[in-house]
């Protein structure tokens, strides 16, 4: 059976996961790996979207992108500059602007779907 052109099915479990470990102390409180499948990319556009994962950890962001991310599984905390900090759990939906700059903290192992719009 075919599908429709130019839709994107994030159920393909033909996607292999690109894994990287961040070990950089200046980024990370401690090292971790993490997996993402991009399960669409347009390079003319600067756009990607897929999943992601990664475990417990705390990462320190310069956002120079604007990031649309739902959570499907766990908890993290986001904390600006000035110290201000939102949380949220799975289910939510939110944007990480581009001009961002605090941390991405991950409170639980998380998995998250994800739109990368760059300028």
């Amino acid at each position: 059976m075919s599908k429709p052109s130019c839709i994107i099915d994030f159920a393909n479990p033909d996607l292999r996961a690109t894994e990287i470990e961040v070990c950089d102390p200046a980024l990370v409180d401690t090292s971790y790996r993490g997996r993402t499948w991009r399960h669409f990319v347009s390079a003319q556009r600067n756009v990607s979207a897929g999943v992601w994962e990664a475990p417990v950890h705390l990462e320190r962001c310069e956002c120079d992108y604007d990031e649309l991310c739902h959570l499907l599984e766990g908890h993290v905390r986001l904390t600006d500059s000035h110290g201000v900090s939102q949380e949220f759990k799975a289910g939510a939906t939110f944007v990480v602007a581009a001009g961002f700059k605090g941390t991405w903290e991950n409170l639980t192992p998380v998995r998250k779907v994800f739109m990368i719009i760059k300028d």
